[in-house]
């Protein structure tokens, strides 16, 4: 089935969120949502979560599923306003726990921060599936930029969060704790070989040079291609070396320290203190 997908682009974090819809219903699942979050003043905004909610609204939709690709690094999840307001089971990998054991620790969280992946109401291995509506969606492991990150291939679309890129641009940093160059060749290659037609939407958006538009879909066929990281076949040690090379002269992205709490406890904050106030921990040379 060729699922109906709507996509929305958050300018701040240039992050793209979906609401990818059973054609012949209702049912529909929210990928990557974004709570905006202003760093100099510690304030939230749902103007980005609100959009999409105007919109499932609009169409007189109803949300089975609100799914993480993975732990985001680079922008806060929406997904319990999101559940609130329309509801829907929200879903990420299993390897969320490795992720909450590591940052855990970062963060020096304490053993009431649970680590077992229960703030969420799926936790999905490599080969699950599910529906949405009469749309099946296939669950593949592709870690590499995080030990969580999932693809989530529904009908001919596949939503591959940080992993790949457009092709002009290429794959996902891999020097996050957990993170793994060779691992992340591993889960390219398990993407490439869905049929060529396959739709992949891609997570961030950064406009490669020379590029005027934003833009996040492409085709298996065209990453094949096109990739200028991992097409024509380039070979595992090549890219290893390109990767790593090239990951260890970026900065961390600048909202890395909020979205790392908040995204690993469902896109919920800390728990308040004793007065009802909520607080965010910033590591001194942890990252």
């Amino acid at each position: 089935m060729k699922p109906l997908v709507t996509s929305f682009f958050d300018n701040a974090t240039n992050t793209i969120s979906y609401v990818v819809r059973d054609p012949e219903g209702s049912q529909c699942a929210i990928v990557d949502s974004v709570l905006d979050f202003d760093y100099a003043s510690g304030r939230t905004d749902t103007a980005s979560a609100d959009a999409i909610i105007d919109f499932i609204k609009s169409e007189g939709l109803t949300v089975s599923w609100i799914l993480e690709t993975h732990v985001h690094a680079d922008h806060l999840s929406a997904a319990p306003y999101l559940q609130e307001k329309v509801g829907g089971k929200i879903g990420i990998g299993a390897n969320i726990t490795i992720v909450q054991d590591t940052f855990g620790k970062v963060f020096n969280e304490g053993t009431e921060f649970q680590r077992d992946g229960s703030q969420f109401d799926a936790l999905f291995k490599d080969g699950d599936s599910f529906h949405i509506g009469q749309l099946r969606a296939d669950v593949l492991h592709t870690p590499g930029h995080t030990p969580a990150c999932m693809t989530y291939v529904i009908g001919d679309a596949a939503f591959v969060g940080d992993t790949l890129f457009m092709p002009d641009f290429g794959t996902a940093r891999c020097d996050f704790p957990g993170g793994s160059a060779s691992d992340l060749y591993d889960s390219v290659q398990r993407i490439l070989a869905l049929p060529n037609d396959t739709r992949i939407f891609v997570g961030h958006d950064y406009k490669a040079p020379g590029r005027e538009e934003f833009a996040w879909e492409s085709t298996v066929g065209e990453q094949k291609s096109k990739n200028v990281h991992v097409g024509g076949a380039k070979a595992r040690e090549e890219f290893v070396e390109m990767r790593e090379t090239r990951d260890a002269s970026l900065g961390m992205p600048k909202l890395i320290v909020p979205s790392l709490q908040v995204n690993m406890r469902a896109g919920n904050m800390p728990e308040p203190d004793d007065q009802g106030d909520v607080f965010l921990k910033v590591p001194v040379n942890k990252l």
